[in-house]
């Protein structure tokens, strides 16, 4: 868990600090564009990812990115851990106890997930959304797996490359035997993570199709589904309006089912799918704590949308049982006020300016 974190020249922030005094809840809130969302970013940089919002560098940094930003953290354990980003830089650094580091190795320190107002259309939006929320989460256990799923988008572009350059049979025959191994791991990993999930999940249920998927499931070993794969590539290299024509796991879906209402999720009401989105957020948290013995962070921005006062009572309830700490944004403490075990942090024009803390 975090017990401090210090941004410097990030977002609307000058110089901020949250002290979570060991709590499990940490609650945020402030008028619009006072900067709460962008501590929630902060964190969400702290596990080797982009952040929530997946913005370039230069938008995070304040003066257009032209002085950089840091973000420093010091963890329960004593750990501390830290990503800088210097203007005219792409790369950002990490450091773990002051020595540079891969930024790959903060994800072991730091598993985080998170919830903005954008994931509360999941269930609606294209299956690239979902695709690239479950990788996410899925990556939280296999570090490889955000190197594979990066690796097959490379490798599908460096196909189409090919083909529109007339390259010759060798090249291709290389190119799809990469692209095959990649995609058969790829799958598995997204089963696995689906199965896993589903034992921490009671009114909802997630399932993973596609092509490649389906092999796996019915009992197509690996190294089979790796050569149907392969058969299957070699016989479509021809460009259709210049466009390459593929089915994969580039077009997998995820599904989910609410079992309350026997219905797929999206074709619930919104209340019922955030209700159903913070059901996935929750049986991650609890995957993470079996798998690693760890603590998750969840980062809820609005947590309070969609929710009526009695299912805020028993999300935060719910949280409790998770060994999780909670990173939440809201307009008005007052919504929170039941919050048990919480510190409570104003947020005014990118200044902290008190923090209160709550001993229930």
């Amino acid at each position: 868990m975090i017990e401090s974190i210090t941004l410097t020249d990030f977002r609307n922030h000058t110089a901020c600090r949250v002290t979570t005094h060991g709590r499990r809840n940490v609650i945020i809130t402030g008028p619009n564009g006072a900067g709460k969302t962008a501590i929630l970013e902060a964190v969400s940089m702290l596990s080797g990812d982009r952040g929530l919002r997946g913005a370039p560098m230069t938008d995070v940094a304040r003066f257009n990115g032209a002085g950089g930003f840091s973000v420093f953290a010091h963890l329960a354990d004593e750990t501390e851990v830290s990503v800088t980003y210097t203007g005219g830089d792409t790369n950002r650094r990490a450091r773990i106890d002051g020595d540079a580091a891969p930024l790959s190795d903060l994800s072991g320190l730091l598993r985080v997930v998170w919830l903005t107002p954008r994931e509360d259309r999941l269930f609606v939006d294209s299956a690239s959304e979902r695709r690239a929320f479950f990788d996410r989460l899925a990556a939280s256990f296999d570090a490889a797996h955000a190197g594979r799923t990066a690796r097959l988008s490379k490798l599908m572009s460096e196909r189409a490359y090919a083909l529109k350059s007339g390259a010759d049979t060798h090249w291709l025959d290389a190119i799809d035997a990469q692209i095959s191994g990649t995609a058969v791991a790829v799958s598995a990993a997204r089963i696995q993570y689906a199965g896993e999930l589903n034992y921490f999940l009671s009114r909802c249920a997630v399932s993973c199709s596609g092509v490649l998927e389906q092999m796996l499931i019915s009992g197509v070993s690996a190294g089979d589904a790796e050569r149907r794969y392969m058969d299957y590539l070699r016989q479509n290299r021809t460009l259709i309006n210049d466009k390459m024509v593929l089915d994969g796991p580039h077009k997998s879906d995820f599904g989910v089912f609410n079992n309350d209402l026997n219905l797929p999720a999206n074709l619930t009401s919104t209340g019922q799918q955030k209700t159903v989105l913070l059901d996935l957020v929750l049986a991650h948290a609890k995957l993470v704590h079996a798998k690693t013995g760890g603590h998750c962070l969840i980062l809820l921005d609005e947590a309070a949308a969609h929710l009526d006062k009695n299912a805020r009572e028993k999300l935060f309830c719910d949280l409790a049982d998770t060994n999780a700490q909670v990173w939440a944004t809201g307009l008005d403490a007052s919504v929170f006020e039941n919050v048990p075990n919480a510190v409570f942090v104003a947020c005014h024009d990118g200044e902290i300016n008190n923090i209160l803390t709550s001993e229930k």
